[in-house]
């Protein structure tokens, strides 16, 4: 399945545009594209804003069977808008006592206390339009191009199967910037690489090419270029909706629910997931299609 152009609007499909993410349907496969090409698709509070509001679309679209966050532009992400969003993390406006005799509308200095707690907050906001996508229940595939800095490895991070194009590179950048990575990175990137690959990246916040993030296990497939790439996912990700829907999302659930418990209780637990979803309708389609010779159209009931 062809990638929808990245650089036309929206189409094959109904979409659903806004300002930094944009949205479209194709045959199953819901596309999620990071699109402020002009700002290298640094993430500011309209991403974030819109970024749970996009991915829970398509989760809960049931045409959508699997989803592709790619980008438009050079990069797929530098990572947060420090520009836009420092202030925020800083927790907000302190204004002095002189500033507001002088100015009675510039905001009061707020104490560190009251700081520490608006950053709080606004960082775990944040953290939760992240895990919107790692919480999606069809399977999300990253096409990653360029830059993947900072919150755009969050991002990736959050996905189920990573794929980059030759010349993306990989960047945990934040102790460059004297911060602690805090959207997902560092809990999510052990569970993909090796511990000390974890502490290569994070500890020196180097930038690491799309080949060696491979041997790494953070990507699954390098492809020549960025046009290589989006056909590559299309294709990765149409080949995921053909298979029935139901099985697919109950496979991620178990896969998630498995992550966290010894294996006996993951036996249990899937146990207890087929003993419904082995009722489905899809399931005697599967068999009847073998029997009868010819390919399974599934409806995910």
């Amino acid at each position: 399945m062809p990638a929808p152009d990245p650089n036309a609007s929206a189409a094959a499909g109904p979409a659903l545009s806004v300002l930094s993410v944009q949205v479209e349907r194709d045959r199953g496969v819901g596309w999620l594209w990071l699109d402020r090409a002009e700002a290298r698709n640094a993430m500011g509070r309209a991403f974030f804003a819109e970024l749970p509001q996009a991915i829970g679309a398509l989760g809960a679209d049931p045409a959508v069977r699997a989803v592709v966050v790619a980008a438009r532009g050079p990069h797929f992400s530098v990572g947060l808008d420090l520009k836009e969003l420092g202030s925020t993390l800083a927790g907000g406006p302190t204004a002095s006592g002189e500033d507001q005799a002088t100015d009675p509308t510039a905001p009061r200095r707020s104490s560190p206390a009251a700081r520490a707690f608006a950053t709080r907050r606004s960082v775990l906001a944040m953290q939760a339009a992240i895990t919107a996508v790692a919480d999606c229940p069809k399977p999300v595939l990253a096409a990653v191009h360029g830059a993947c800095v900072g919150g755009g490895v969050d991002l990736v991070t959050a996905c189920d199967i990573r794929l980059a194009s030759a010349e993306a590179f990989f960047s945990v950048r934040e102790t460059k910037v004297a911060i602690v990575a805090d959207l997902g990175t560092l809990q999510r990137l052990p569970r993909i690489v090796p511990a000390g690959a974890v502490a290569e990246l994070c500890f020196t916040g180097k930038d690491v090419p799309a080949e060696r993030a491979r041997a790494l296990g953070l990507v699954n497939d390098v492809l020549p270029d960025p046009e290589a790439l989006w056909a590559a996912a299309g294709a990765m990700a149409a080949e995921i909706a053909a298979n029935p829907p139901l099985a697919v999302q109950g496979t991620k659930a178990v896969l998630r629910a498995s992550a966290d418990r010894t294996i006996a209780e993951g036996l249990d637990y899937v146990a207890t997931w087929n003993a419904g979803m082995l009722q489905s309708d899809d399931l005697v389609e599967a068999m009847t299609a073998f029997v009868e010779k010819r390919s399974p159209r599934f409806t995910g009931t």
